[in-house]
């Protein structure tokens, strides 16, 4: 499954991550720039009183691939 990480800075200036499934193939960069930006605008997201998200780092799409090598059957 493809999912879209959005990178931002909190106001302490560590990284967090905002991690969503399920979303579209090919968006538009200055698109998602812009709701990342609302999104920092926003200030609902704090912890400890630090702004979780303060400022927009980078955003990119993540895909996992699993292959299994073996597994135990359950009893």
């Amino acid at each position: 499954m493809k999912k879209l990480q959005l990178s931002f800075k909190t106001a302490a200036g560590k990284r967090r991550d905002l991690v969503l499934n399920y979303v579209k193939d090919d968006l538009d960069p200055v698109l998602v720039k812009s709701a990342m930006e609302k999104i920092t605008a926003s200030k609902i997201f704090e912890k400890d009183t630090v702004q979780l998200f303060s400022e927009v780092v980078s955003a990119k799409y993540v895909q996992r691939t699993e292959k299994e090598i073996f597994k135990n059957s359950l009893q």
